[in-house]
C-alpha cells in the first residue's frame, strides 16, 4: 500500500482507537487485541493544534511527518487507518474531528494511550461522555515509572526535589547501580561536569545525524507551508528524525560522537553552535520513536567499554531517568492549578524579539536567531539565555510558557510547562527548585562567547553599556528583597545588594524600569 492511501471507513460498532500525535510507539499496548476486521485506528493533523499555541513550523511539519510514517506502517500491517489530513477535512481541532467520526460511524467503545495535556484530556473525555461513551485511557508504558509510583513519591510532600525521586528510580530500575551502592560511589557527578570552553572555543564539533526528508516528509512540508503559511520559524533546515529507524541512527551518532564530552561540557555555549555535545533525542523520545529504556541502555554500555566516562553517562541518564519521569509525575500530580502559577506576581509582555531575533543583545539574538531556523535550543540556552531574561525581566509565566511549548519541535506540555513554570520561571514558588535560577551577565561571560559579540558589558548595570542581564539580576533582588534576604542560597546576594549606596540601588531600578518601558514600546509596534 502506498503511504498515502489510508482508508477512510470505520466498522460499524468496531472499536475506535484514537492515536494522538505524541503517542507514535510501534509496541502501543492499545493495538494489543486489536481486530483488524472491526477496529480501526484515527488519526488526524488539524489546524487547531499549530495555531491554539502558535507553533513553530518545523514542530509542526515533525508531528505531521512522524504520524504520516505510523500510519503507512499500520496500513502494512493490514490494520484500518482513518487518517485525516490537514487541508482536506474541515475540522478545527481533534475533539471536532473525534466528535463527527464518533457520529458518522458509532463505534462500541474509544481507546486512546494517555495523553500529554491535560487539558486535552478533559475535552476527549467530554467529548465522549456526550456520545454515551467512556474513553478507555491506556498506561503509557513508554515510560520507566508510572504516575502511580509518582503520586505514593509525592503523597505527603510539600516540595518534590528531582534528587530524592532520581535516587528512588535508580534503586528501583538497578540502571548505574552496583548493589545498592551507586556505580562509581556517587549518585552525581555535578562537580566534574558543566565547565566552559575557554577563550579557545570547542575546536571543529561533528555535526548530528542529520535526516534528508523523503516523499512523505516532503509532502508535509509542502502542506504546512500552505495551509498554515503564518507559523514562525523556516522549515528550510528541516532535518529531523520522523521514524524508529532515524531515531536509532541519532542515538549511535550521539553516544559516538558527543557523549564521551557531553557531561563535560554540558552547560557549555558557543556562539552559532546549537548542540554542542547534546544528543538531540528528546523530539524522538516524546514522539515515543525511541524507548527511554533504549536510550538508557546505549548510554550505559558506552560506559561499561569504556568509550564514555562514568562523568558523562550518569549526567545524561539523570536527563532521561531522573527528569524526563520527575516531570511528566509532577505535571500530572499539580494539573491544573500548576499551570497558572505566578508566585514571583510577574506580568511583564513577553518581549517581541522572542519572535524575530531582533535585538542588539547579542546571546539572545544568536539563540533566538537559530531556534527560529531550526525549532532547537540546547537545555541550558533554555534555562539561562532565554529563560533568564524572561525570569529576570518579569514576564508573565503563561506567556513564556507558551512561547516555549510553541517554538521548540521537542515540545510537549507534559514536559515543557513544569520545566518552564517550575524551573526557568520559579512561578511554582519552590515546588519544583529550591530557588530561582538567576545569574547577572557574568555567568553568559563565563559559559560563552556571546558577549565577545555584544555591544554590552556584563560587568555594568547601568549606563550605556549596561548589560541587561546585570541590571535585571539586581532589580530582581531588589524587587524580591523580602522574600529572598533570609533564604539560605540567596540571601547573601540580597545582602551584597543591600551594601550599595542607595543612589546605585536607586539607579539601578531606574534602569531596569527604562528597559522594560523600551520592551514594552518595542512589543506594541510589531502588534
Amino acid at each position: 500500500m502506498s503511504p498515502h492511501a489510508f482508508t477512510h471507513s470505520v466498522h460499524p460498532g468496531g472499536r475506535l482507537l484514537l492515536v494522538l500525535g505524541d503517542q507514535l510507539d510501534r509496541n502501543s499496548p492499545m493495538l494489543n487485541g486489536l481486530d483488524v476486521q472491526c477496529d480501526t485506528v484515527l488519526m488526524a493533523e488539524v489546524l487547531g493544534e499549530s495555531t491554539r499555541v502558535l507553533s513553530h513550523a518545523a514542530r509542526t511539519a515533525l508531528v505531521f511527518s512522524a504520524m504520516r510514517h505510523y500510519a503507512d506502517e499500520l496500513n502494512q500491517r493490514g490494520l484500518r487507518v482513518e487518517y485525516l489530513k490537514i487541508g482536506q477535512h474541515p475540522h478545527e481541532s481533534l475533539e471536532a474531528a473525534l466528535r463527527q467520526t464518533i457520529s458518522v460511524h458509532k463505534p462500541r467503545q474509544v481507546l486512546a494511550v494517555w495523553p500529554g495535556d491535560h487539558g486535552l484530556k478533559q475535552s476527549l473525555d467530554e467529548v465522549c461522555r456526550e456520545a454515551g461513551l467512556t474513553l478507555e485511557w491506556q498506561q503509557d508504558t513508554h515510560f520507566l515509572s508510572t504516575l502511580d509510583e509518582f503520586a505514593q513519591f509525592a503523597a505527603g510532600r510539600r516540595v518534590l526535589r528531582l534528587e530524592h525521586w532520581y535516587r528512588q528510580l535508580r534503586r528501583r530500575t538497578g540502571i548505574l547501580m552496583e548493589g545498592d551502592q551507586p556505580a562509581g560511589g556517587q549518585w552525581n557527578f555535578d562537580a566534574d561536569n558543566r565547565s566552559a570552553f575557554g577563550r579557545e572555543g570547542p575546536g571543529v564539533l561533528a555535526a548530528p545525524a542529520a535526516f534528508s526528508p523523503d516523499a512523505i516528509t516532503r509532502e508535509v512540508l509542502s502542506d504546512v507551508a500552505t495551509h498554515l503559511p503564518q507559523l514562525p520559524g523556516s522549515l528550510a533546515r528541516f532535518q529531523w528524525p520522523v521514524t524508529p529507524a532515524d531515531a536509532q541512527v541519532a542515538l549511535a551518532d550521539f553516544v559516538r560522537e558527543r557523549l564521551p564530552l557531553f557531561g563535560h561540557y554540558q552547560d557549555a555555549m558557543w556562539r552559532g553552535e546549537d548542540t554542542v555535545y547534546h544528543s538531540r533525542l528528546s523530539a524522538a523520545l516524546n514522539l515515543k520513536l525511541i524507548a527511554p529504556h533504549t536510550v538508557i541502555d546505549a548510554a550505559v554500555e558506552a560506559w561499561r567499554t569504556g568509550h564514555a566516562p562514568l562523568a558523562a553517562v550518569e549526567g545524561f541518564v539523570r536527563q532521561i531517568l531522573g527528569w524526563r519521569e520527575y516531570v511528566r509525575g509532577l505535571y500530572w500530580q499539580r494539573m491544573p492549578d500548576y499551570a497558572h502559577g505566578n508566585a514571583l506576581n510577574a506580568h511583564e509582555p513577553l518581549p517581541a524579539f522572542y519572535w524575530d531575533a531582533n535585538t542588539e543583545f547579542a546571546c539572545l539574538a544568536d539563540t533566538i536567531g537559530r531556534t527560529l531556523q531550526t525549532g532547537y535550543a540546547h537545555h541550558i540556552e533554555r534555562l539561562m539565555v532565554t529563560g533568564l531574561f524572561a525570569l529576570l525581566l518579569g514576564v508573565e509565566p503563561s506567556e513564556i510558557h507558551q512561547w516555549y511549548l510553541g517554538i521548540y519541535v521537542d515540545a510537549f506540555e507534559w514536559v515543557e510547562l513544569p520545566n518552564v513554570i517550575g524551573m526557568s520561571q520559579y512561578a511554582d514558588g519552590g515546588i519544583m527548585a529550591s530557588k530561582p535560577y538567576i545569574a547577572s551577565g557574568r555567568y553568559i561571560e563565563r559559559m560563552s562567547n556571546h558577549c565577545d559579540h555584544c555591544p554590552k558589558r556584563p560587568a555594568e548595570a547601568t549606563g550605556p553599556r549596561a548589560c541587561p542581564y546585570t541590571t535585571l539580576y539586581w532589580d530582581f533582588l531588589d524587587r524580591h528583597r523580602e522574600r529572598f534576604v533570609k533564604h539560605p542560597r540567596l540571601g547573601q546576594q540580597v545582602r551584597n545588594l543591600d551594601a550599595r549606596p542607595e543612589a546605585a540601588r536607586a539607579a539601578i531600578r531606574d534602569a531596569a524600569a527604562t528597559l522594560r518601558l523600551a520592551l514594552r514600546t518595542d512589543k506594541e509596534t510589531v502588534v
